[in-house]
């Protein structure tokens, strides 16, 4: 198939482009390189460069292509910045996604693999969270890609495009010539590692008082990898409809037990500093994955927070000014 990766040049999207080479797929890459990397996309794509929302620029990519599929990392991806730009998350991340799908329909491509998030969650009311808790997120973020869930359902329902939806949990690791490069940084293993190398003084830590083991947010982790193969099953899935899928690994780690690992991982100190909790943050997210498990046939490789923190620290040290 021909796949249109939308975010192709950002952290999971870059990884997912090179497993659908892999596969056999051809891939074009969309993304405006706002906080994407031109050289994060394998030679063997083609990168073109343009804003999601950019009706004219969307209409040319489709125009000119035989485009069979679309994979969508289009948005903006901070919980805490969507705190003070809600306007900005919400332009991006619903105005782009309405403009890519209408694009779709009038080049009747119909197959669309939509990354979503966990945050669509809020603070759920079990843990692990299964595919059916409450949609209920608490903050912008998250309410953007609860939005585009339920937009979803009614371009499947009444246009026949059909979708898989995969709420992730907190993507980290790194393959050997991929990793994670944000401009400013903000998941806490990418910072924990920048504090290993020397590149920051400390890591904050946002709150200490969650109702929590330690007291400090507890997260599920899920190595980039395997969050990019379970697209490639994700494409194949869509002939026998739209779904919603978890991925996770099932397990919890505190940003104290992250802070651990990578002490452990590194040899290195890396000190913290207690901060205010941020506001949008959850005390705890971890997966219910069992439905992936059964349907797609995935099955992450990478099983401990050591093998994840380990890939992250390798590419980290081989390049430590990122892309750049």
């Amino acid at each position: 198939m021909r796949v249109l990766v939308v975010g192709g040049a950002g952290y999971i999207g870059s990884v997912t482009a090179a497993e659908l080479l892999a596969a056999g797929h051809r891939v074009t890459v969309y993304d405006s390189l706002i906080s994407g990397h031109a050289a994060a996309v394998s030679d063997e794509a083609e990168l073109v460069v343009g804003d999601i929302r950019d009706q004219e620029m969307m209409v040319r990519v489709f125009a000119d292509r035989r485009i069979d599929a679309v994979v969508y990392y289009g948005g903006f991806i901070v919980a805490g910045e969507s705190m003070s730009e809600p306007g900005r998350y919400f332009a991006n991340n619903v105005g782009g996604i309405i403009c890519l799908l209408n694009t779709m329909l009038e080049y009747d491509v119909r197959r669309f693999v939509f990354s979503s998030s966990a945050a669509v969650y809020g603070q759920p009311q079990t843990v692990p969270i299964p595919e059916d808790a409450p949609i209920n997120p608490v903050n912008p973020y998250g309410e953007s890609k609860a939005i585009a869930e339920r937009l979803l359902r009614w371009y499947d329902s009444q246009c026949g495009l059909r979708y898989i939806s995969l709420r992730y949990f907190n993507a980290a690791g790194a393959t050997a010539t991929l990793g994670e490069d944000h401009q400013p940084e903000t998941h806490l293993i990418p910072v924990v590692l920048q504090v290993a190398l020397g590149q920051r003084e400390v890591v904050p830590i946002y709150g200490t008082d969650y109702p929590t083991p330690d007291g400090t947010c507890v997260r599920d982790y899920i190595h980039v990898l395997d969050l990019a193969r379970a697209h490639v099953l994700a494409l194949d899935r869509l002939k026998e409809g739209s779904a919603v899928y978890n991925l996770g690994n099932g397990q919890g780690f505190s940003n104290l037990q992250v802070i651990e690992a990578a002490r452990k991982v590194s040899g290195q100190a890396i000190p913290v500093r207690e901060e205010p909790r941020r506001p949008g943050d959850p005390p705890a997210l971890v997966a219910s994955a069992e439905r992936a498990r059964r349907e797609l046939g995935w099955r992450p490789q990478f099983a401990t927070l050591e093998e994840v923190i380990e890939s992250a620290w390798r590419w980290h040290r081989e390049h430590p000014n990122g892309y750049d």
